[in-house]
């Protein structure tokens, strides 16, 4: 049996599916969704966030979506970015939520806006840090942090330092990737099916950006190796209540790598918005 490096929470049956899910505090919902690559979980993706949001009187639910943590990762199928949204939509009603901010990192950035494209009722706001989604697919595969995860992971090289070695890609400061995130994150990989990524699916929805009609706040690093800095320019001229914020000397994880900053930003802008 696997050892466990992560917090088990909750299960939430989402059809054939089950969806791991940590709650934290009360209150307003504010729904966490990870990125992706090899062993990633909510939890080691916003580990140092959970605690500013429940400092204002929110709930933080910290999702595994599926094919990642502790949540099902079924084979023979595509993980789409619809399928990663449904299946959150789906998790959120099965715990009787049904207004929420949403908190996304990369492809959880994508499935964030296409959850606030499709669902505009259950989100308040918008915390995107580096989303994926908005680029097309070979302007993704061609980032050198991407090809570098692709060929690891679906080659099936990652063993401890090889997982060290791309996580470093994440981040400017590679202090940031310490021994235990390693652990963290090579429990899960163990478990992980190749489909997830081999078969992973974003869509382009550059078009539908206009689409969003709720409050955003944004974040990129401008060291960011895998997805364009220059994504920020869409979301902004597409949406008119919305902010960004480049963060210099810095990576793809601003939440990790600037968590305080982060974190007060993220303070600023829940308490902005007004309460249920």
């Amino acid at each position: 049996m696997t050892q466990d490096f992560l917090p088990r929470g909750n299960i939430v049956d989402v059809g054939e599916h089950k969806i791991h899910y940590l709650s934290y505090g009360e209150g307003d919902a504010v729904v966490l969704l990870h990125g992706s690559g090899p062993g990633a979980s909510g939890y080691s993706n916003f580990k140092q966030n959970i605690d500013a949001i429940v400092d204002t009187g929110r709930r933080a639910i910290v999702f595994d979506m599926i094919g990642f943590g502790y949540s099902s990762k079924p084979t023979g199928r595509d993980y789409t970015t619809e399928l990663f949204a449904s299946t959150i939509t789906d998790a959120l009603a099965g715990i009787g939520v049904e207004r929420c901010v949403l908190v996304g990192n990369s492809l959880g950035g994508a499935v964030s806006i296409r959850i606030a494209i499709d669902t505009p009722n259950l989100v308040d706001g918008l915390v995107l840090m580096a989303p994926g989604g908005i680029e097309t697919s070979e302007v993704y595969y061609n980032m050198p942090g991407i090809k570098s995860m692709i060929a690891g992971f679906v080659g099936g090289t990652l063993d401890f330092e090889g997982l060290r070695a791309l996580l470093e890609m994440l981040v400017q400061d590679t202090a940031f990737v310490d021994d235990q995130l390693v652990a963290e994150r090579l429990a899960i990989l163990e478990t992980q099916p190749v489909e997830v990524l081999s078969r992973l699916v974003v869509a382009n929805m550059e078009d539908e950006l206009d689409k969003l009609q709720c409050p955003i706040m944004g974040f990129w690093g401008q060291n960011d190796r895998f997805t364009p800095v220059s994504g920020f320019n869409k979301i902004i001229n597409a949406n008119q209540n919305c902010v960004f914020t480049i963060v210099s000397n810095c990576g793809h994880w601003v939440m990790v790598e600037r968590a305080a900053m982060f974190n007060n930003h993220l303070q600023q802008f829940l308490n902005s918005l007004p309460q249920r």
